[in-house]
């Protein structure tokens, strides 16, 4: 069996209610039952909230996400570190991140399948090697699913949904559109929502940041335009807020004409690298 399990797959048995073997049978399911299952807050840094239903509080060490819906979000600045309840790894949650369970359940083998959702900002996953067939974990964005049976990867997500993914170790598959693109160790790739993921191509992690000011009359009113770009996987915050960029990596932002304006960018890999750039820029 491949080193991964495409969820595609598994979501076809369940609903179509037919054995790997293509004759009808009891479908691949996970145990309707009530589990001990959790992830736990192991670390965390800065401002960084505890989310159940409709209610949220400042997390702290030990609080654990065992219901769907349970989530985290870290502000500005901060981090968590959360483990997963059958110590098989780590999920390393960056700033301005939300992230939150989609299900913790157990698959008929006694494998553990875990569900999450990271709708905005930077995770990385560290997971050793599943020791059950129908062990799975996936990582669900607005862009697409991103599924591992063991390895190291990390991801952005954009304000637009725009997913950016590397692989350290391992191998990921993304999915979107009904297409499946697998991302082996020593690559990258980025899914935009409504499309179909990108082909993988060598990893950069690089922070490097190329821009340019372009500068126009319009209507007798002198605009600026700061336009920046970066690898198309990483995230872009301006301050404090979150950029989002084309499949090319350019992003643009309005500028106030002054003579000189200060603008923080930070530029953040999926992997969790991250470069601040403080530029003075004259207008």
């Amino acid at each position: 069996m491949a080193a991964y399990l495409r969820f595609s797959l598994f979501l076809t048995l369940a609903v179509c209610g037919f054995t790997l073997n293509g004759s009808p049978g009891l479908a691949q399911q996970t145990v309707p039952i009530r589990v001990e299952r959790w992830l736990e807050l192991r670390q965390l840094t800065g401002r960084v909230l505890y989310q159940r239903g409709e209610t949220s509080r400042s997390a702290i060490t030990g609080d654990r996400l065992e219901t769907v819906g349970d989530g985290l979000s870290t502000g500005a600045s901060s981090t968590a570190q959360l483990e997963i309840d059958t110590q098989v790894g780590f999920v390393n949650v960056s700033e301005q991140t939300r992230f939150q369970v989609q299900s913790l359940e157990i698959a008929p083998d006694n494998g553990r399948v875990t569900r999450l959702r990271v709708d905005q900002g930077q995770v990385r996953l560290q997971v050793r090697p599943f020791t059950h067939e129908g062990s799975e974990l996936e990582i669900e964005t607005p862009a697409g699913i991103s599924g591992v049976r063991g390895t190291e990867f990390g991801l952005t997500v954009q304000p637009d949904g725009k997913t950016g993914l590397i692989t350290l170790s391992g191998q990921v598959d993304t999915m979107a559109q009904g297409q499946t693109v697998a991302v082996p160790a020593g690559f990258q790739n980025f899914t935009i929502p409504g499309e179909p993921p990108s082909p993988a191509v060598p990893l950069t992690n690089s922070t490097d940041l190329d821009f340019t000011l372009e500068r126009e009359i319009r209507r007798g009113m002198r605009r600026v335009q700061f336009v920046g770009r970066v690898d198309p996987v990483n995230l872009v915050l301006i301050g404090d807020q979150p950029q989002s960029t084309d499949r090319n990596g350019e992003f643009r932002v309005p500028l106030r004409v002054r003579d000189r304006q200060q603008l923080q960018v930070t530029v953040i890999t999926p992997l969790g690298d991250r470069q601040d750039y403080d530029l003075v820029l004259e207008l």
